[in-house]
């Protein structure tokens, strides 16, 4: 859902969650570059995880999504981060983005302890509302930020980057 929000820029609460996954593109301008990102969004389900190498091999970065008002959800993205880290890219950039910023009322996962978690494994953190929109660009600014420029033909249309995320089983305050 937050790839849908920032590729799309809409908010649809009967969308399908990903199964297996899916694939959108979207170019956006940062400082004096365009950056192409290319996005695999996969689904972060337990009997998917055979398939996430496939997508995430060759990443520049990957964003792994928790439910803020889902416990289990955050206990799930270490794991995926685990995996990630033992057989993805060794300098691919990490982002932990907890979703559902806007239903702090029913917050099951403190946003300290996932800053703190995320800066353990030196690793991008926001909270987000795909619902509301809040911090989805921030997020992919900070990807684009952090990702260092490799491109040696200035005449070339910009950088592209795959991206992986875990759908809600799927650095600013949220709300």
């Amino acid at each position: 859902i937050i790839v849908w929000r920032f590729v799309e820029d809409s908010f649809d609460p009967n969308i399908n969650p990903t199964i297996g996954a899916s694939f959108m593109t979207k170019t956006v301008q940062y400082q004096n570059e365009l950056h192409k990102f290319l996005i695999w969004d996969t689904a972060g389900q337990e009997r998917f995880r055979a398939l996430a190498p496939m997508y995430y091999r060759g990443s520049a970065a990957a964003i792994i999504v928790y439910d803020i008002t889902k416990e289990e959800t955050f206990s799930t993205l270490k794991n995926w981060v685990k995996e990630l880290r033992q057989h993805g890219p060794p300098n691919i950039v990490v982002a932990i983005a907890g979703n559902k910023c806007d239903l702090n009322d029913v917050r099951e996962v403190m946003e300290k302890d996932a800053k703190d978690y995320a800066d353990s494994i030196h690793a991008i953190f926001v909270e987000t509302s795909a619902k509301n929109a809040i911090n989805i660009n921030e997020l992919f600014i900070e990807i684009s930020r952090r990702i260092p420029s490799t491109d040696t033909n200035p005449a070339s249309s910009g950088k592209g980057f795959k991206l992986r995320r875990q759908p809600s089983v799927t650095k600013r305050s949220c709300c």
